[in-house]
Formats: structure tokens, sequence, C-alpha cells
């Protein structure tokens, strides 16, 4: 007498072979992100996960969706961005993975060092607590600016001690700025951001940032979910040889796979 398949046995093979796949939705932002997805996609594939790519053009909406249970996972944002989110608007989310970083640039149209910006220059930085943090710490690692003692990573305009050159800062959100250039003497942009908006992070920047872990990104899901077995697939698929290299081949540099 044959044994006849439970059904969860029977989807559990079928999901193996790729015939009933189970199918998830992550967030992404435009660009790279998304791209980086794409390849993702194609490795999970055959280890029965379909992943579907929604893209978000901010950097809140796909928090708010992920806790709202509109998304499975999102892939866009570093840890420090991550837990001022969570810690701001009580997001029942948590990171299980990290995946690439992006070092962030500064970009001017008028000048082509960042030493020829004149006494007053203005610079836009993202008007998010962290990007914008971030930004003020490129710029105070070049010396140009002193921040207040002990203020970490969330600093602000209002953390500048000293500013001998008397920039001016205009807060945007990170997805304008590309746009600002041609309005303010240099901008600091996220290196999604500048990519989709035909930059050169790797050549065209007169500041860039080092490579620095706290501004690694990573996959995020809701918490009640992060020891679910397709978790563990899509981030066997992310950390994939195939998606490294690609990373490495598409980005030349740009990008940086961090795990």
């Amino acid at each position: 007498m044959k044994k006849i398949l439970g059904v969860a046995a029977l989807a559990a093979v079928l999901s193996a072979t790729g015939a009933l796949a189970e199918t998830i939705k992550i967030g992404a932002t435009p660009g790279e992100h998304a791209q980086i997805l794409e390849k993702v996609k194609e490795v999970a594939k055959p280890k029965g996960l379909d992943i579907e790519i929604l893209e978000f053009s901010d950097y809140v909406v796909p928090n708010q969706a992920l806790n709202d249970g509109e998304l499975d996972a999102n892939s866009f944002q570093h840890k420090p961005y991550l837990d001022n989110q969570i810690a701001d608007r009580k997001f029942d989310i948590v990171d299980v993975a990290y995946t690439v970083n992006f070092p962030m640039g500064v970009y001017s149209k008028k000048v082509k060092s960042f030493d020829e910006l004149a006494d007053g220059a203005t610079i836009s930085i993202p008007n998010d607590p962290t990007n914008g943090g971030r930004a003020l710490l490129i710029l105070a690692d070049k010396g140009a600016i002193k921040l207040k003692e002990g203020a970490g990573l969330k600093v602000t305009v209002n953390d500048v001690t000293e500013n001998p050159k008397n920039f001016k800062f205009v807060e945007l959100d990170a997805a304008q700025l590309p746009r600002s250039i041609d309005d303010v003497d240099a901008a600091a942009i996220n290196t999604n951001y500048a990519l989709e908006a035909g930059l050169d992070p790797m050549n065209g920047t007169i500041l860039k940032e080092g490579e620095k872990a706290p501004y690694i990104n990573l996959i995020a899901v809701r918490t009640a979910d992060k020891d679910k077995p397709w978790v563990k697939t899509l981030i066997e698929a992310y950390h994939s040889d195939p998606v490294k290299q690609f990373i490495l081949d598409k980005y030349k540099g740009a990008a940086v796979p961090s795990w």
C-alpha cells in the first residue's frame, strides 16, 4: 500500500522542487536595493521562495508598511536609521541580516574639490536624524567642522560647535538631495539616490565617507517572523556567491558586500 503524504509534507516537497513556492513581499528603494533584490529573487526561486519586490520612493513608508503587514520584509536602510525608527515610531520590527554598504558622498557642480568651497558656502544634507548626522560626521572627519563631544551618531546641526568657514546647512528629504545640487554649493547624498540621479559615487565626489560598520544596510522583518523558515532562505539567497559577484561587477565599489 502506497504511503499518502500529509498536506504539510506534500507542500514541503513541492516547495523544495519549486512546484509550490512560498511568496513574500519585500520593500526597497528604487535603484541599487531593488536591483540587488532582483538577483536575490533569481537565486531564491529554486530554493522554493518567490519574491515580489515593491519599490518605495522614501525612507519612512517601507518600515510602516512592514509593521502593518503590507510587506513581509524590507531591504533599504542601515541599522542606525532602523533603530531610530523603532525608537520614534514603536515599530515591532527587527533586523535579521546585513547586506551592503553604500559610502555617502558629498557632490558639487560648483567646485572640483572640497577645499575650494568658499566661506559661507551652502551644503544640503538629509533631514532625517541618522543620515543628517552621517553627513555632518563626514564633514567633521574632514576637519571642516567640530561637533559636540559625546553626541554620537545622531548629531544634528545644533551639535556643531565650530564652523570656521561658516557653512550654511540646508536640510532636505534624502530623495530630493540630487535635485538640490544646482541650487547649493555642495550636497551630501546617499549613494543609492546619487546613482539613481546619474552621479558617480566612485569618481564624482568632492568628499567621501569611509566604510563605516554602523552604516551597513540590512534586511528587516516583523519580530514575530524572524525565526520563520522563509527568513533563513531569504538570507541564504542574499548572502550567496552569485549575489555577491553581481554587486561587485555592477557597482564596482560604489556598493560593498558586507556580510
